[in-house]
Formats: structure tokens, sequence, C-alpha cells
């Protein structure tokens, strides 16, 4: 165990007995949550070392969950592979051909019968609200019949995983990437190589600040796709009139 952790152990061990001692003559006027908010403020990196500590641990759990199957991949090839990765981070898929879909509940645990298509590659994943990010795409990449990819609320979907959708471009149809908290607009212009995409959704991406300027750059990338665009607090038809003096002018200057 590390060293600032059983620091951070005993500091909190000293702050509850702190709580906990009787009340000396000088302190009985003093109401509790007062004397507990002078122990936090003396010991205020202490609670940072503390909260720091946590957020690493989370993160590096993150990446243990995202790392690459190579040892799968080896012993039973990359679509079983691709297909354990999906299932122990409890999103779920349909193998090409097959009407069955595979899935893990809340726990994680899962019907082994995937085991039985060993050569047959996915063509359906649903990753919504897990904690997928790119990294763990790597799993992914030898899926080359990928027509359908759910990503609905994930919070460690960004702007480079977006980039690295390029991988599925020959095969991709419907994306949906709405309600990730990360993705910007910058990220969206990545998607400009997915030129099979039928159906993309990017409904109530917080980051977004000009919804409706983004679906008309998105229109014009992906001319051929259905774009959904709700959950945002906007009038599309004054969004493109503020864009159309702009449009004018650049016109009127090459004239």
């Amino acid at each position: 165990m590390s060293a600032p952790f059983m620091r951070c152990c005993q500091r909190s061990a000293l702050l509850f007995a702190a709580a906990r001692r009787p009340l000396s003559s000088s302190s009985v006027s003093t109401p509790l949550h007062r004397r507990l908010l002078l122990f936090l403020t003396q010991r205020y990196y202490d609670v940072e070392m503390l909260l720091s500590w946590k957020s690493s641990w989370k993160r590096r759990g993150i990446e243990k969950k995202n790392a690459y199957y190579g040892y799968t991949e080896r012993l039973h090839g990359p679509d079983i592979a691709a297909a354990f990765y999906i299932l122990t981070m409890k999103g779920s898929f349909r193998y090409v051909g097959q009407s069955e879909w595979f899935g893990s509940d809340a726990s994680a645990k899962f019907n082994w019968d995937f085991l039985n298509h060993k050569d047959t590659q996915l063509e359906e994943v649903n990753m919504s609200h897990t904690l997928i990010n790119f990294r763990g795409l790597r799993n992914l990449e030898g899926q080359r019949s990928l027509r359908t990819l759910s990503l609905r609320g994930c919070p460690e979907v960004d702007d480079w995983f977006l980039s690295r959708l390029h991988i599925f471009q020959d095969s991709l149809e419907e994306l949906d990437i709405s309600q990730c908290p990360r993705i910007t607009a910058g990220g969206l212009a990545a998607l400009r190589n997915l030129k099979g995409l039928q159906r993309l959704d990017v409904s109530s991406l917080p980051r977004i600040s000009n919804p409706g300027l983004v679906v008309i750059l998105l229109e014009e990338m992906l001319p051929h796709c259905q774009i959904t665009a709700t959950g945002y607090n906007y009038d599309p038809r004054q969004e493109q009139d503020e864009t159309a003096p702009a449009r004018t002018e650049i016109g009127t200057g090459q004239g």
C-alpha cells in the first residue's frame, strides 16, 4: 500500500479522534461543525492529497478496463476478443447474420455462448453509458463489418475518440454519440471521414455552443446522412439567418 495513502488514513483517523475528543473549558462554546472546519482548514493539503489519490485511482481503473485484450485475441481470434471486451464493459452486440443480441447485466454477468461464433464479425454494437475510451477502441479495430455503433452517454468519449472512428469508414452506417459530455464541435469535424454514414445522433451535447451552425456544417460534410440534434434550446432559422450575411459577403468578395 502506498505511503501517501497510509498518511491520508492516519490523518483521517486523527480527524475523527479530534471530533470525538471531550470538550475543554475553552471550546465548550464552539460548535462541533466549526471545530471540524477549523481542523480541515489546518489539514487542507492532506484532504487535497486524499482527493487527488481517489481521482488517480479511479483513472487507473478506467484505463485497466480499456486495456488491449491481446492475449484473448491470440487465443480465440479478434472477433471473440472484441465480443469479450464489450461484455466486460457491460455493453451488448449482435453478430453478422444473427438476430440474437449478447449482453451483460448490471453485475457484468453474461452468457458464454458467444464463444461459439469464433470467426463471425460484429454488425451492431451498443456501448451506451459505458466507460469505453479511445484506448479501448483498439479492441474493435478488426470489426470491418460494423454497421451500427451506439455511444450514448459515454463520459470518456471525446474528440480524440471520434478521430479514431475512421477505421470504420467503409462499413459504419449509424452512429449515436448523443449525451457525451466531452465532445466538442472540433471533434465532430473528424466525422467527415465516415462517408457511408446514413444516421447520426448528436443530441444533447453540453459542450456544443452553436448547435444550429454545427448541424449545418455536418449536413455539408455528410450530405447523405440523416442528422438528429434534439435537446438544444435554439432556433435553427435564426442561426441560419445570422450566418447568411457572412456567406453573402464572401461571395461578393470573390466576384
